[in-house]
């Protein structure tokens, strides 16, 4: 498998590339999906287009803020690469913490109950996520380790040369769309309370990528130790704590599905 040219087209002598039209597709896809999810939860959709308004921008700003800080050296001998988002270098987790600080704000403005608005979007970002991982294989990045397996990929290593690599972005993919239909399943048939939908995510999309991320050549590193695994194993904790905590006080929490 060969990576296709980042470039998609030029307009007016300005280059598009795959990975810009990748997010953009993928937000505009989990835009929709809240919007008709919001009925379902008793959310007027002109939040959720208030909410995917902000959450874009901010989503992109947070996702690049963490990936610099993590590699600010790089970044302080070349500060112009840092607006450089279509060379890549977005962390999903700095957008997912800008994502619930808009998220908290707007609840707070509008007096919407932040849990029922996460669950209303939850499901659409796994699928985006899904999506936006195929901009790390077209920009020839986020792969793992080598190896022979048949489904492996060539990539242009800068030191090693043209090598055959885990699809880490195709596991992380493939692990996100599994996410996104579980979601559902768990809504459907388990779910007591608004808020379950969140740190059921968070703890499954935390499992796969802290196994995924050990065969990740290019992790952000913290003190020696990848920050995303880090990051994850926290938010795992989080889900299981958030999660028996709801089912303990679930009278105290709202159900939009009953």
């Amino acid at each position: 498998m060969i990576a296709p040219d980042p470039i998609a087209f030029a307009f007016f002598g300005r280059e598009v590339r795959w990975y810009g039209i990748l997010i953009a597709s993928a937000l505009i896809i989990g835009l929709l999906i809240s919007i008709k999810r919001s009925k379902k939860y008793g959310i007027d959709p002109d939040v959720i287009l208030d909410f995917f308004l902000f959450m874009m921008p901010a989503v992109v700003i947070g996702a690049r803020l963490y990936y610099v800080a993590f590699n600010f050296s790089d970044y302080a001998a070349h500060p112009a690469e840092i607006i450089a988002t279509w060379h890549g270098g977005l962390a999903i987790h700095g957008g997912i913490i800008a994502g619930v600080i808009v998220a908290v704000i707007l609840c707070r403005v509008k007096k919407v109950h932040f849990l029922s608005l996460a669950d209303t979007v939850i499901p659409g970002l796994p699928l985006g996520q899904a999506i936006g991982r195929w901009g790390n294989f077209i920009n020839q990045e986020a792969y793992g380790g080598q190896t022979n397996l048949p489904w492996a990929i060539t990539v242009n290593d800068a030191v090693l040369g043209t090598i055959r690599v885990h699809p880490t972005f195709l596991y992380e993919s493939i692990w996100d769309l599994l996410v996104f239909g579980f979601l559902f399943f768990y809504e459907s048939k388990l779910k007591k309370v608004d808020g379950e939908l969140l740190f059921v995510y968070l703890g499954l999309y935390s499992i796969g990528r802290f196994f995924i991320e050990g065969l990740r050549t290019d992790s952000l590193m913290f003190l020696g130790l990848r920050t995303a695994q880090l990051i994850s194993l926290a938010l795992i904790v989080v889900a299981v704590f958030g999660l028996t905590y709801l089912r303990k006080n679930e009278n105290k929490f709202p159900n939009s599905l009953k």
